[in-house]
């Protein structure tokens, strides 16, 4: 083999070795940052996340934390989030709790399929859900004070109690939205506020009788998601814990 055959033989061969070796760098990176979920399936603010996950086409592990056996009280849960509630996400050394954290996280660190619009009138509408959702509703509705409700006042004040708070947060987000909505809450692209409709909805109309024409701009987005594969996957009873 001439010298100049055998160079750019030897230069071709070592092209091959460093791609390889990148490659194999590039696997074992992305297995270092694989993500953990911790969560609940009924959970809305864990279905909230399973949903921005799935939007942003990242996988993640699975690890359920049963809350009607007190799980998200043990040691061990107790150190990934002193609170005691899920969900939780582990990427890598970061350690995350709260739905709205993370998924404010996740929207920073892998910015591909946006969650929130540029517009800054349309990005301020999609706070405004998220707070009506995350602050005047479900804290409301939860299971601890639905289970606080039932003991101090009786079993049957429970039911009532969680449709009165659904149906006034509704009725603001009706208001809200009627000038905003398009085929989605504030528009034609699925946005934050949508990620924190959707499972609200699910929850008040699946589990706790909420009549769906009360609200008919709800309504019509509670139909539209249902047809949305990355919510479709993250419904309650499409989870590895789900109990049917």
């Amino acid at each position: 083999m001439k010298l100049e055959e055998w160079a750019k033989h030897y230069s071709g061969r070592c092209l091959k070795l460093e791609a390889s070796a990148m490659a194999s760098a590039s696997v074992a990176k992305e297995e270092d940052n694989k993500l953990t979920l911790y969560s609940y399936w009924r959970s809305s603010c864990s279905f909230r996340v399973r949903i921005a996950l799935n939007l942003k086409g990242l996988k993640y592990d699975y690890k359920p934390v049963n809350l009607l056996k007190g799980e998200q009280f043990s040691p061990e849960f107790l150190q990934l989030n002193p609170v005691g509630w899920v969900p939780v996400l582990v990427d890598g050394h970061a350690v995350l709790y709260d739905s709205l954290a993370i998924i404010l996280y996740l929207e920073d660190k892998y910015p591909h399929n946006p969650l929130l619009p540029r517009d800054i009138p349309k990005r301020t509408i999609n706070f405004q859900v998220t707070s009506v959702v995350s602050s005047t509703i479900q804290p409301l509705q939860n299971l601890s004070l639905l289970n606080y409700i039932g003991e101090k006042v009786g079993p049957d004040e429970k039911l009532r109690w969680a449709q009165s708070v659904i149906r006034r947060g509704f009725t603001a987000l009706e208001k809200l939205l009627k000038d905003h909505a398009g085929r989605y809450a504030t528009g034609d692209e699925v946005f934050l506020a949508d990620v924190f409709l959707a499972p609200q909805l699910h929850t008040a109309f699946k589990r706790f009788d909420i009549p769906m024409n009360e609200f008919p701009v709800l309504s019509r987005l509670h139909e539209t998601y249902s047809e949305i594969p990355a919510f479709q996957e993250a419904l309650p009873e499409n989870q590895p814990d789900a109990v049917h």
